[in-house]
């Protein structure tokens, strides 16, 4: 659904700019008067030397208060959406589900969620990891994993990784029958709060 929206929204903004520029290069070539052919009444740009607010419009909306901080507002608000948006089309997207290979041709799939739940699980049953977190990205039939690993004051983040890359990550690749599973592993340290000892 939110992939729908998100191709309607990116069309709908794409056809809008697409008629704001035509609509600016018929007027600013002159194509009217070149190409002999009449515009509407409300087209926004007749010809080359028309600007859209004409300088007594210009003078009348300048001298109203409210102009200015509802032009900087509108630009503003207009650029943090666009920003918030292309931060929301860079960001990974999380698996839905993971292709499964069970051998003898046959292929099943399971929920992106649920592997990653169960390692999760897996990876803070691991000595000195007191949280994980997982996240699966790329694609159903080449999943990649983000693990983000929270140790706790007595974790070594060797012993940590080797049994990571040993034990959870061995038995997803198995139980979804991967041949490899390309992993980012980002480790953290608890913090914990000073306390006065005596």
């Amino acid at each position: 659904m939110l992939r729908t929206v998100n191709r309607l929204l990116t069309g709908l903004a794409g056809a809008l700019l697409l008629a704001l520029g035509a609509a600016v290069l018929i007027g600013a070539l002159d194509l009217p008067r070149r190409w002999g052919f009449e515009l509407p009444s409300s087209w926004p740009f007749d010809g080359p030397d028309d600007v859209l607010l004409p300088t007594a419009d210009l003078r009348r909306w300048r001298g109203r208060g409210w102009w200015w901080p509802v032009v900087i507002t509108t630009l503003a608000a207009v650029v943090l959406l666009a920003a918030c948006w292309l931060s929301a089309q860079a960001r990974r997207r999380r698996l839905r589900e993971v292709v499964v290979h069970s051998g003898g041709g046959e292929v099943a799939s399971v929920r992106g969620r649920a592997l990653e739940e169960v390692m999760e699980g897996e990876a803070e049953a691991l000595p000195g990891v007191e949280r994980a977190t997982v996240t699966l990205t790329g694609r159903r039939t080449a999943p990649r994993a983000q693990v983000a690993l929270t140790l706790g004051a007595r974790g070594a983040p060797g012993a940590a990784l080797a049994r990571l890359r040993e034990e959870v990550l061995h038995h997803a690749r198995t139980s979804a029958g991967l041949t490899r599973l390309p992993t980012e592993v980002r480790l953290r340290a608890v913090r914990h709060r000073a306390e006065r000892v005596g």
